[in-house]
C-alpha cells in the first residue's frame, strides 16, 4: 500500500496521501507507476470511447482521451516535456540548463515541443478511433498511458543519476533495482499483449510491439539528458513519460 501510495499521490492528481516519503517508499512508488497509468488510461478510454458510441466523431474522442491524462497529472509531466526541451534547446552548460528548466516560464523551445506533441497525440488517437473504432481506440491510449508511466519504472533504475540533490528526480533516482525493472517490464508488455490479444494474434505482437518501442524512445531521451543534464530531474521524467506515451500511439497507428 505505500508503494500505491507513492504512485498515485505523486503522479496523478487522485485524493491519495503520500504517508512515507523515504527510498524504500520511491523505490516501491516507482514499481508501482503502471498501475496509476492502468487508471489514467482506463479514465482516457472512458472519455473518448463513449464519445464516439454517441456519435461525436473520432476527432473528439481523440481531443477527450488526450486531454484526460493532461488533467488527472496536472499537466505535470507535460511542463516537464516542455521544461526538458527548453533545457535541451539552450545549448547551454549542465549547471545553466537545469537553471533554465527550473524557471517557472516556458521558452520557444518548449512551446514548440508542446504544440508538436500534443498535435501528435491527438492526430494519432484520430486515426486509432476512425479506423480502428472506440475499442481499439480505447486500448491503445490505455497502452500508451501505461507505457509511459513504466518508462518512469525504467527511469529510477539503479545507475541513473540524479541531477540535483532535492526535487523528485533525487527522490526516486536510482531506487528500482535492474531485477525489478526487468520483471516490471515484462509483465507490463505481457498485458500489451494480452490486451491487444481481444482483436486477434496479429494484434497481441502488434501492441507488444508498440509498447517496446515506446520504451526504446524513452530511453533514448533518458540517456541524452543524462549525459547532457549529468542525471535526471522530475522534468526529464516528465518528457520521458510523454515521449513514451507518444511514441506508443503513433506506433499503434503504423501497419
Amino acid at each position: 500500500m505505500t508503494g500505491i501510495r507513492f504512485a498515485f499521490g505523486t503522479l496523478t492528481v487522485l485524493p491519495v496521501r503520500v504517508t512515507r516519503w523515504d527510498r524504500d517508499a520511491a523505490r516501491a512508488g516507482m514499481l508501482c507507476a503502471p498501475l496509476a497509468g492502468l487508471v489514467v488510461g482506463f479514465c482516457a478510454a472512458a472519455a473518448g470511447g463513449p464519445l464516439l458510441l454517441l456519435g461525436a466523431g473520432p476527432l473528439l474522442a481523440a481531443l477527450a482521451s488526450a486531454a484526460v491524462p493532461a488533467v488527472l497529472t496536472r499537466g505535470l509531466h507535460l511542463d516537464g516535456l516542455a521544461d526538458t526541451a527548453d533545457g535541451l534547446g539552450s545549448g547551454r552548460p549542465a549547471e545553466d540548463a537545469l537553471r533554465i528548466m527550473k524557471q517557472s516560464d516556458i521558452g520557444p523551445f518548449g512551446v514548440i515541443t508542446l504544440v508538436f506533441v500534443l498535435l501528435t497525440q491527438v492526430a494519432a488517437g484520430y486515426e486509432l478511433y476512425g479506423s480502428g473504432g472506440w475499442a481499439r481506440g480505447a486500448v491503445a491510449v490505455a497502452l500508451a498511458a501505461i507505457v509511459a508511466r513504466l518508462a518512469l519504472t525504467l527511469a529510477s533504475r539503479t545507475g541513473v543519476p540524479a541531477a540535483r540533490p532535492d526535487g523528485l528526480g533525487a527522490a526516486v533516482a536510482s531506487t528500482v533495482s535492474p531485477a525489478a525493472a526487468a520483471t516490471a517490464t515484462l509483465l507490463t508488455l505481457a498485458a500489451c499483449a494480452g490486451a491487444g490479444a481481444l482483436f486477434g494474434p496479429y494484434a497481441a505482437a502488434r501492441h507488444a510491439l508498440a509498447a517496446a518501442v515506446a520504451l526504446v524512445a524513452a530511453h533514448l531521451l533518458l540517456r541524452h539528458c543524462v549525459r547532457r543534464f549529468g542525471g535526471v530531474t522530475g522534468d526529464v521524467f516528465g518528457a520521458v513519460a510523454e515521449t513514451a506515451a507518444t511514441t506508443a500511439l503513433v506506433a499503434l497507428t503504423l501497419g
